[in-house]
């Protein structure tokens, strides 16, 4: 019987840095979960924090299907100004950008220290951000999640959409501590999407049809990682789940700190992919 990567007696107890920054980037239908349980959750630890909510896409009443919100407008001013009267007498500061992440502005977004949580529909994003996050940065935790929409993907092939992934991304002093979201994930690395503000109005309207449940269990799998990250007992770097097989593990182990990550990793995660009967995340809609 394999041992379990915590032991059962050991206690785990959440850290946040003081001052700490949170950006949550995409706050549609995985990263509204994200964004209303991850600010209970930190303004808990009672440490000063800011969680910065970043989106330039809006609510419309189509999306209530699978969205939960009380106003139509822009994404992130919507969550921010319905948070702000919970968490007036917390230590957790709430600020809304308007904007899609370019790479006009990203430097501005995204600084060193932060706790990114990229929660977006498109992998062209998921590039801009982990490639930055990458050249530039020597603390950050990234992490991002997304599932498979219902219907064919770009390849053809047919999605049930009930399959769904989490990568975390961890640099330390310039040191990688778990592999990029680019290094096993060729559709990251090599996107066939194009950012939101290289789209069309035709483009930017279109929506691939996806499972609530699905979204939730993304949006769960994340703050889960997140909540492991800050005990300092995250011990993997994907972790993919299917909610129709009633599976989730972990894709990537990671090794002891300053050990190299195993060569045979990239087989691993082809081997476990093609066990969910899936090829590649197609991702949640924003």
């Amino acid at each position: 019987m394999t041992a379990p990567a915590i032991p059962q007696g050991q206690l785990l107890q959440p850290e946040l840095p003081e001052n700490c920054s949170v950006k949550i980037i995409g706050l549609g239908g995985v990263g509204g979960i994200v964004a209303r349980y991850g600010a209970i959750f930190l303004a808990s630890l009672g440490r000063n924090a800011r969680m910065v909510l970043i989106d330039g896409d809006a609510f419309e009443p189509s999306n209530a299907s699978r969205m939960f919100f009380g106003a139509c407008g822009n994404k992130a001013a919507v969550i921010r100004d319905e948070l702000l009267p919970r968490f007036a007498e917390s230590s957790l500061s709430l600020i809304a950008i308007e904007e899609f992440v370019t790479a006009e502005n990203i430097g501005r977004l995204v600084r060193d220290g932060d706790i990114v949580l990229l929660t977006v529909d498109n992998h062209a994003t998921r590039k801009l951000v982990n490639d930055y996050c990458a050249a530039t940065l020597q603390n950050f935790f990234l992490l991002s999640g997304g599932n498979d929409g219902m219907g064919k993907d770009a390849s053809g092939a047919v999605r049930r959409g009930t399959y769904g992934n989490v990568q975390a991304y961890l640099r330390r002093n310039g040191e990688d501590l778990s592999p990029s979201l680019t290094r096993f994930h060729p559709e990251i690395r090599e996107p066939a999407d194009r950012l939101p503000t290289e789209q069309s109005c035709t483009e930017l309207a279109m929506s691939v049809p996806q499972i609530l449940f699905a979204n939730l269990t993304v949006a769960t799998t994340m703050l889960n990682t997140l909540w492991l990250h800050l005990c300092g007992a995250l011990h993997y770097g994907e972790l993919s789940f299917d909610i129709a097989d009633g599976l989730m593990r972990p894709v990537i182990k990671l090794p002891s700190e300053g050990a190299e990550i195993p060569a045979a990793t990239g087989l691993q995660v082809l081997a476990t992919r093609a066990s969910f009967r899936n090829t590649s995340c197609v991702s949640q809609s924003s």
